[in-house]
């Protein structure tokens, strides 16, 4: 089948707001050969990635809307658009391919208004970016809320922030300590013939210079390693973990700071791990299983007790369902699928999660709240709402060479060739 017209149909549904690109894709990879699977993911990736930017070009050449039931032809109009202003391909492959698609999509109607679209664009490219320069959305290739919102969060950091956001990430690896030193890891990636530096702030990190399928990478297979973002990585000291203790990693999927917990202190005397989806608890299960680590899996709310055996956590670490703003480069669609609206009741549910998680902490114990957005309302301001609620808790500035010091706790933005966005806080709890 056409590669355009696979891509189409993955990208229907996740430009209608009805799945996300993590779930639509990997159904449309089975559809595709091995040989076309990296066009596809560039196609699809790049596509909602420059979304905003490309919806306005849409936006002005189109005499209407499609309907609701041709959102595909739509997908294949601005994944046309992504192809003539930001791939290799030659202008006249990547027209003729997605002209072709509509046929595929049993669409035979569509092909002179597809041809028509993508060769006005080609045209007439210079003068509509002219037309459209003022408008924040093309400008800034992000949607005018989330444009508006991090202006007044980050005054003298949201051009920055918009500007990381349309890039590609790095590919970054954790090395497993209990297999081998980062240097000697290095090595085995120097003698592979695969670039990679050390990460400045987390000891076990790499970044590659770029990215490899990982069966390529030394000792995969055997847990030498894990992808996992360096900011991600900050979790680890933070809990600072000793030999003996309860652990409880809530909202715990994929799993990847869970495995490194177990990495860092793999003295602990108990791990348990909580999920509330099913698909994503298998995730932690398969990350387990290759590094050949052991932790209590469960299924359930973090938000309820139900679950919980009444026995105290010496740490715990709240990992807590967010907007994932601060992911947007791993993640394009979240642009798109995320809404201004959906901010206020993701902190009412973060604020739940800490205050069911902190009953099950000893006194004296700590407890590292994290999340992957830029957003304060999601941060900061859950942590001192609940410091406000909460007479036994005490706020621990965190010293660190990473991020922007806050009122309360720290706050990293998405870095040129570096780390994502991020956000962690750590509470004691009083002893009395």
């Amino acid at each position: 089948m056409n590669i355009r017209a696979i891509a189409a149909r993955a990208l229907g549904p996740v430009i209608g707001r009805k799945e996300s690109l993590n779930t639509a894709l990997p159904r449309a990879l089975q559809q595709c050969p091995e040989s076309d699977r990296a066009l596809l993911q560039q196609i699809c990736y790049g596509t909602m990635r420059f979304l905003p930017r490309l919806s306005c070009l849409a936006h002005l050449l189109l005499k209407k809307p499609f309907k609701p039931q041709d959102q595909d032809l739509y997908a294949l109009v601005l994944l046309g658009f992504y192809q003539l202003l930001e791939m290799r391909v030659p202008a006249h492959a990547a027209i003729s391919e997605t002209v072709e698609a509509a046929s595929q999509l049993n669409k035979e109607w569509a092909k002179g208004l597809l041809n028509a679209l993508l060769r006005n664009l080609q045209r007439e490219q210079d003068s509509l970016f002219e037309q459209l320069s003022e408008q924040p959305e093309f400008r800034y290739n992000h949607p005018q809320w989330m444009i508006a919102k991090l202006q007044h969060n980050w005054p003298e950091h949201w051009q920055a922030i918009l500007e990381q956001n349309s890039q590609q990430p790095p590919m970054t690896l954790r090395v497993n300590q209990q297999k081998c030193s980062r240097d000697n890891y290095l090595q085995q990636l120097s003698d592979a013939g695969i670039a990679a530096s050390a990460t400045p702030y987390s000891s076990v990190g790499i970044q590659l210079e770029s990215p490899v399928d990982v069966n390529i990478l030394p000792g995969f297979a055997y847990g030498f390693a894990s992808v996992q973002d360096e900011a991600a990585q900050l979790s680890g000291e933070l809990l600072d973990l000793q030999p003996g203790q309860r652990v409880l990693d809530a909202c715990a999927a994929p799993g990847g700071k869970l495995c490194h917990i177990l990495e860092h202190q793999p003295d602990l005397s108990h791990v348990t791990a909580v999920e509330l989806e099913h698909n994503r608890a298998n995730r932690i299960e398969e990350n387990l299983c290759r590094l050949n680590l052991t932790a209590e899996v469960i299924i359930a709310d973090a938000a309820t007790n139900t679950w919980w055996d009444g026995v105290e956590y010496d740490r715990i670490l709240v990992d807590a369902p967010c907007s994932a703003a601060g992911v947007i480069r791993r993640n394009p669609d979240i642009k798109h699928l995320r809404q201004n609206e959906d901010i206020k009741p993701l902190a009412e549910l973060q604020l739940a999660i800490l205050g069911n998680c902190w009953q099950m902490l000893k006194p004296g114990g700590r407890l590292v709240y994290a999340t992957c957005s830029v957003f304060p309302q999601e941060n900061e301001r859950v942590i001192e709402r609940f410091t406000k609620i909460q007479t036994d808790v005490r706020h621990l500035p965190i010293d660190a060479n990473w991020g922007i010091e806050r009122p309360f706790g720290r706050q990293l933005f998405p870095q040129p060739q570096g780390h994502d966005g991020f956000y962690y806080a750590v509470l004691l709890k009083d002893q009395n």
